[in-house]
This record gives C-alpha cells, structure tokens and sequence, in this order.
C-alpha cells in the first residue's frame, strides 16, 4: 500500500505525497486552477496495454491535461517478468516495485492505473501461447469488470490486435482482449456476476495509437491512408506550469526505473496518431467529439457548471480561499442530485478542491509504523484551517477505533490535535499486496474479493471520516491512518500505516545446495513484530530428507527483534530436490489459537517509491546435487542485478565482485575465471574502457563468461567487446521446456567437471534464454541448439571461443534466473564453463574451443 495520501471511498487525499522521503505537497494556486478544470470537464478516456512500461505518458498526459478528461491506464500484468536494473527484485517481488513505479508515473502526468490479476509469466511470441497461460476468460472478465468501473467514454489500445505474431504475445493479447470487451461490458449477458454492483457500459469510440513504427518505417507511414486516423499535437505548453506536455510526460515515464526507462525532456510541437476502430469518427480532431463532456452531461448539473465555470474565469491565484463560498453552494448543488456515476466522482473532486482552496489540513497519523491483528494503536488526528473562514469538526470517525460527535471550533491556523485509537481486528488480513495473498498460477494471480480486482494496490487498513462545517456548510473528508516520522538525515518522511502478523520468518538463504550427501545446517530467522512472543519452530521438509532436531522453543521480547534457529539437514544419498517452509506457533496467546505463521516479511525501499511491505511464503529450495568444480576464485563483474555470485559460493566458489574501478592486471592475476553480470556492457559506461585487459588475461590463459546484453532495436555490433567477431539479436527462446539439442556432444564444457546430457535442462523456469547473438565468427563453436515451437533452430545460446591461452565464452541462457531457482543442470553446466581449460591434461578433449 501506498503512503500517499489518497481519496478512499468517496473521501478525498488532501494533501498527496510526492513520494518516498518527501513531505506531503499542499496543492498551489496553479494545481487548484487545473483541478478547477479537470472538475469542469466530465469524460473519461482508458488506455490499455499489457505491462508497466507500455504505456505511452505522452499521450495519457495530453488527454488529462490539456483536455482535462479523466484518464486512466489499465496495465493487464504488473510487469512481473521482466529484468530489474537498479536490484535484486524479480517475479512477484518486481511486480510490487512496478506496480508503484507506475503509480508514481501516474502521479506525474495525472492518469489512474488499474490491473488484471494477469501474470506476466515472461516473453511470449504469440497471443495463443499467452492467453492459454493465462486464463483468457478471467482476464477478459477483469478488462469489462474495469470498463464498467471506470465507464470511459474513450478507449486506446497501445497495441494493434490485428497483427499476432509481429510483437510480444502479451501487447496483442491486450489489444485482442480490449476490443472485445469494447462490446461486452454493454452485454447484460457477460459476466453477470459483476452487475451486482456495477452497471452495463458501452464505451463511445475504440482507437489504437498508432505510429510509423507499426507501418515499418517513417516513409510508409507517410504514404498511408490516413482517412480513419487522427493526429494530435501532444507537444502542447502550458504555461502555467512552465512544462511542456512532452516534458511531463518524460518526468512521467523516467519513473519506470527498474526498466531503465529515464529519459531526457523533449519539447517542442509533436504529432501523436490514433486510428479508430470501433464507434463513428469524429469530425475534428476532438476524441470526445458529440460526447456531451459539459456539467449537462449530469442531469440537474448546468446550474453547478455555471458556477464552477464563473470561478474558473475568475481564478484569483494570489488567494483561491475567496472562491470557497461559491465552491460550497456549488457542492450543496450537487449534493441534491440523484446518485450517480458522475455525481460520485465530482463530489470526490469538489470535496478535494474546497480542501484546497481552504488550506484545510487533516491528518490521522499511527504513533507506529504498523500493528499486528489484535492490537490498539494510537492515533493523533491533526486538523487546521489555514484560513480566514469559519470552519468547525463536527464529528469524526475511525475504523473500528475512536468516534467523537462533541464539536470542536477550528480557529484561523491554529493547530488541532486529538488523541485516537483503532483495534486492528483479530482477523485481519493485512495490509500486503492483496494478489499475493493466496497462491496464483504461472498465468494468473488471485483476489481475495472481488472487489479488489483491477485496483493498484490494497486500499488503507484504517480510514478517518471527519465530518466539517464550513460557512455553515457540512462537508465530510475521508483519508487514510497513515504513519509520520523523521530521519535526521532526511527530515519528515510519511509511509504506510501497515498490518503485519506478530511473527514473520526467513531463511538466510533462498536455495541450500547439498553437493555431497554431508548433513549441513539451514538458518531460520525468526522476527517479533509484537512486545512479547514464545513458542516453537519446527521445518516441513520433503520426503527422502531428515531434520534434526525436530522441533525448537523461542523466546523474544520487545518489537523488530529476532532469533535464529539452527537445524540440520540430512539429504539423501542421491539426487533430490524439494522445498522446506517453516511451522512456527506461538503460546500464551489466545486460547484455541493454532495459527501457524510460515510468512517471511520483505521491505522494497528506493527512493523513488513508496516503500513497501511484502508478506510471502517463507521457503527454502533444498537440492542434492553432485556437481564438481575445479579452481576457485571467480570474480565477478555485477551488471544490472542477479543473485549469481552467492549461487556460485554456495558450490564452494569464492566470489571476488569486481567493480569497473576493481578490474587491473593485477586483480585478475588472481581469478581462476571471470564472470560478467547481466547486462554489464548496457549499464556499466566504465567497463568498455576495461576490456582491452580482459582480453589480455584471456590470452595469457584466464576464462571469461559474459552473460547476456541487449541489443535495442535491430542489432546491436558486439565485435568491440569480444575476441572475434559477435553480432548480439532480438533471438530468444521463450519455452522454458523447449527441447535442447547438444551440438558439439565432445566439447570440454560438457565432459568437465559434469557430463551434461538432456536431462540437465529440465525444470528450467521461465524462458531458457534471450538475445542470442544470430551471427558470429568461425573461431567460435556453438554448443546447443534450441528454439521455440514453429521457429527455426537457435544456435547461439551458449558460444565458446579459444583466444590465446584462454577461453571466451558468451551466453544467452537464463542463468540469472536458473540458479537463483536451484535447477541442478543450470549449476553443472555453470560449473563447467568456470572450469573449462583446467582438465588434467590426460581428460582434455580435442575438440575446437
């Protein structure tokens, strides 16, 4: 959940924070004005594509800036499949950082953001392949649950659903899934379930947001029919801000930093091109165009636009407060319509603008981070009116906490502090993200409640309604418990008031590598998050393991301290692997309580997001395995993030990290191999600088494994950072069980140390690689062969290469992924690669490489 202040409900965020380590950010004099006409202005546009990224910022800037329209992005996956520049983060994990990078985006250009519960399971080639791992059906359910919700008048699609095959599976699956449910959310029929509490909705127009790069090159697109598209000057200046729309739009997708999406601000006029699909096109280059977006569009809501439209002719910056009395009759207007939609969100809207206009402050904030189920947590409501007009609290209300209906007068920017309380209930759920509660699927991830399904993020634990009167006026504001602290380093910081249980576990380690048959000790780590906790640990393990002991006593007094649990794990004599998960219970609690607490608690914290708080099962990959190994100081040049250097130690490697800065003649006389992270040569601007003596050592005997790189658009010519020529590709192998054809069955990296066969490519997660070089000198030899169903062969995975007295190897293969995941051929093989060139003499292949 997030820290900013948001609106839950029908309540409204009054002053929302900037982000993580930023005080809240009291809305200007400008903001209002543009609040102001976002509040004139009832039509709404969605944009919808497949993953964190894909959005286009420009154009979902354009539509809720320059036409004020409410706008959202509905992303169907929350990107968990993709790689991570600034750390460790991958799968469910990444999807949480996306998830707020997106929603930092959005804060940015003013849009929304809404999900499926669709997982991204990885890259796929084509539509079928993705939506039968994904359960099409509850995806396409969750695209009409989120129309019908959000009721756009507008739809774009990022992504052309007319082409299967030319991109991602995932982008045209979007595309496919939004245009049908153009149609569907008006159909009674479909998914009646959600007509419970939501109503039909027919969207207006369906575009895509076309450009030259669907046509192939900017000379085609120049020479196509343009009859159904429409152009839009997305380069739009406002000068009230002093930004341009494009730079808004860059500040907006430089947020998606995991991804390496900064970018610099462009400025200047810029076309950007919708094609319509589906609706009758408009004769301007107005999208709403015949949509009546005016405050008649609400029945009874001309006299309010006449209001709200005089105020904003009228905007007085230097002191907005001398609008409130027109603002407040504006709101009792709308007060005495009949619910609806539009009435909802413009009460919404109003409430936060007379907030604004007022200098009204209120605040409900935990004395703690956060609470465990069962607890009392104080709470300290501060209320101001920064203002010269009579404002007083009439009453307030907390969740499940503290009520008072004793009026208390608010004079002129004096601060008012109250004393509160919530009870977190015993079965709450907690505060994590609510797709991981419960165990999804590789296609899907799964909602506890209905409800939840398409909203960014768990809504607030606790929310305050405190009921004002203004001028005479009620108004009811609503914001969520959230907790305020300081740093000495950094000043005031706000973040999330959350519920996590009173015992959370972890490993030391995700994977524990048996490579004999020799019992060795597992660590669990167990953390109170409540003043006092006793009771007893054991392990579950697998069949064919033993444990000893079998069960511990713990004792832990005061919150955020921990105890470490010692076990010993007996393998079996052959090759096995399972899972072990921990079963803590604890005692002196509740009577009859035989909850067993097996979560491991996760902090993502960056500077750029909120941080957040992350419940997951905890678990620890066991595996038996026989590899061999030879040498043994590997050092290891880290790219933009894996979890490989400790992989490596825990077969017996010592992992040296090498910085840039770090590599010399000397340093890498020591190492018996170097390795290359992923995506080095991408993020690591010093490195080319050093690979003239990397080069040097391979030659004087060294072996160098560099694992992928991209390669951007096109290709991109490796050559510079290798011994021979290498040109990288887009080439990948995206099925994960993808049969693996052995090229060279003699080749030193598959006899030593471990015979490689077939086998050691089953249970590979994932993907088994990507941007295979697709050319390459004849000084290299290309090991394996693989491909995807219907592709051709995919030789260049794995590409060995003598150069001097050492060996050069490049390759593809996911071992980032692999290892992390603890596939025992992904181990034997890495070994290998690390031990190639170091065969007693008499075992040494003659095979080339």
């Amino acid at each position: 959940m997030r820290v900013f202040l948001r609106w839950i409900l029908l309540g409204i965020s009054l002053f929302p924070l900037a982000g993580l380590g930023q005080a809240p950010q009291p809305p200007s004099s400008v903001k209002l004005y543009n609040d102001l006409q976002k509040l004139n202005f009832l039509g709404s546009a969605l944009y919808i594509a497949a993953h964190p990224d894909d959005e286009n910022t420009r154009l979902i800037s354009y539509l809720s800036n320059h036409v004020h329209a409410r706008t959202a992005y509905l992303s169907l996956t929350r990107g968990d499949g993709g790689q991570n520049l600034i750390g460790t983060e991958l799968r469910e994990l990444l999807g949480v950082l996306r998830t707020q990078e997106l929603l930092a985006a959005r804060d940015i250009d003013g849009g929304e953001q809404f999900f499926t519960r669709a997982n991204d399971f990885g890259y796929s080639k084509h539509p079928d392949e993705t939506l039968q791992i994904w359960d099409r059906d509850e995806v396409l359910s969750d695209v009409v649950r989120v129309i019908r919700t959000f009721r756009p008048d507008v739809i774009i699609n990022r992504f052309d659903h007319r082409t299967p095959g030319s991109t991602h599976g995932h982008h045209t699956s979007s595309a496919i899934l939004s245009t049908e449910a153009f149609s569907l959310a008006s159909d009674q029929k479909a998914f009646p379930e959600q007509l419970d509490s939501l109503d039909p909705w027919q969207p207006g127009r369906l575009f895509f947001n076309t450009s030259w790069w669907f046509y192939g090159s900017p000379e085609k697109f120049e020479k196509a029919d343009k009859s159904r598209l429409i152009g839009l000057d997305i380069g739009v200046y406002y000068p009230e801000r002093g930004l341009s729309n494009n730079e808004i739009a860059a500040m907006a997708s430089s947020q998606h930093r995991c991804q390496g999406f900064g970018r610099p601000n462009v400025r200047g006029s810029e076309l950007e091109y919708v094609e319509l699909l589906q609706g009758s096109m408009p004769a301007t280059r107005d999208l709403f165009e015949g949509i009546d977006t005016s405050w008649g569009r609400l029945e009874g809501g001309a006299p309010i636009g006449s209001i709200l439209e005089g105020v904003a002719a009228t905007f007085n910056f230097s002191d907005p407060s001398v609008h409130l009395p027109e603002l407040l009759r504006a709101y009792q207007l709308l007060q005495g319509l009949e619910n609806s939609h539009w009435k909802r969100l413009k009460t919404k809207e109003l409430t936060s603008l007379i907030a604004g206009v007022a200098g009204l402050y209120v605040e409900a904030a935990s004395a703690t981070p956060y609470a465990n189920p069962g607890e009392l947590a104080p709470v300290q409501l501060e209320v101001v009116n920064r203002s010269r007009w009579d404002m007083e609290l009439l009453r307030f209300h907390l969740d499940h906490g503290s009520s008072n209906d004793s009026a208390v007068r608010l004079p002129s920017n004096e601060r008012v502090l109250l004393d509160a309380f919530v009870t977190v209930p015993a079965d709450h759920p907690g505060t994590s993200p609510y797709w991981l509660r419960e165990p999804g699927t590789l296609g899907m991830y799964k909602a506890p409640d209905p409800s939840l399904i398409g909203k960014p993020e768990t809504p607030a634990a606790f929310t305050l309604t405190a009921s004002l009167s203004i001028e005479g006026v009620p108004v009811t504001f609503e914001t969520p418990v959230i907790h305020r602290y300081s740093q000495p380093d950094k000043g005031e910081l706000y973040r999330a008031f959350d519920i996590i249980p009173k015992v959370t576990t972890a490993f030391d380690e995700q994977v524990a590598l048996f490579p004999s048959a020799h019992p060795r000790q597992v660590q669990l780590t167990i953390k109170s998050q409540a003043e006092r906790v006793r009771g007893t640990a054991s392990l579950q393990i697998p069949e064919g393991w033993n444990m000893e002991p079998k069960k511990q006593e713990f004792s832990i007094d005061g919150k955020g301290n921990q105890q470490t649990i010692r076990f010993t794990l007996l393998p079996p004599s052959g090759e096995s692997q399972g899972f072990v998960s921990p079963r803590v219970t604890l005692s002196g609690g509740i009577p009859g309580d035989t909850r067993v607490y097996d979560k491991e608690l996760v902090t993502i914290a960056y500077e750029h997001i909120p941080t957040q708080t992350v419940l997951l099962p905890a678990s620890l990959k066991v595996v038996r395995l026989d590899v061999e190994k030879a040498g043994q100081h590997v050092g290891y040049v880290m790219g933009a993030g894996d979890a490989i250097p400790e992989n490596l130690e825990a077969i017996g490697y010592t992992v040296h990290p090498l910085a840039p800065a770090d590599i010399t003649r000397e340093s890498l006389k020591k190492m018996d191999a170097v390795v290359v992270g992923i995506r080095a040569y991408n993020v690591l601007d010093e490195l080319p600088f050093k690979q003239e003596l990397l080069l040097d050592y391979i030659r004087e005997g060294g072996t160098l494994v560099v694992q992928y790189n991209t390669s951007g658009r096109g290709s991109m010519d490796f050559s510079d950072m290798a011994p021979y020529p290498l040109r990288l590709s887009r080439d990948r192998v995206s099925d994960e069980s993808a049969t693996v054809r052995i090229l060279n069955r003699e080749h030193p990296v598959l006899n030593f140390p471990n015979t490689i066969d077939a086998g050691d490519f089953d249970g590979w997660v994932q993907e088994r690689g990507l941007y295979f070089p697709d050319e390459w000198d004849g000084a290299y030899t290309p090991i394996l062969s693989m491909n995807d169903p219907g592709e051709t062969p995919k030789e260049g995975g794995l590409l060995v290469a003598r150069y001097g007295k050492g060996h050069y190897i490049y390759t593809g293969l996911s071992f980032f992924r692999e290892l992390p995941a603890g596939v025992p051929g992904a181990f034997k093989l890495f070994s290998n690669m690390l031990s190639i060139g170091k065969a007693p003499l008499k075992d040494r292949s003659g095979a080339k490489g």
